[in-house]
């Protein structure tokens, strides 16, 4: 987890304040953190209920949910909007550096 909080803010370090190609860079680091979240929160359920703890594999699952949620929420907002805006950007600066 802690490699993965350095790489959010290596993005913020090299990516322009106020960017789409920083917001798409933190999309892609937040569901790095939810994949991590999906893998331990399913794995944990899984083995208390091979442990004959359903009460805990209940409880375990519906974080499990809530992370695949949030999830599916930042691939919605990456694919809605965030991505091909932060892809001009990009086409834009190619442009301006091509013209000096």
């Amino acid at each position: 987890m802690e490699g993965l909080i350095k790489e959010a803010e290596s993005i913020i370090e090299e990516t322009e304040e106020g960017s789409m190609t920083r917001d798409a860079g933190l999309i892609i680091a937040a569901q790095k953190v939810e994949h991590y979240e999906i893998a331990s929160y399913g794995g944990l359920a899984q083995l208390a209920k091979t442990m004959g703890h359903e009460d805990v594999k209940e409880l375990l699952g519906q974080t499990l949910s809530e992370e695949k949620g949030a999830d599916e929420l930042l691939t919605e907002i990456a694919e809605n909007d965030i991505n091909w805006q932060a892809e001009q950007e990009g086409a834009e600066d190619k442009e301006n550096n091509e013209e000096e």
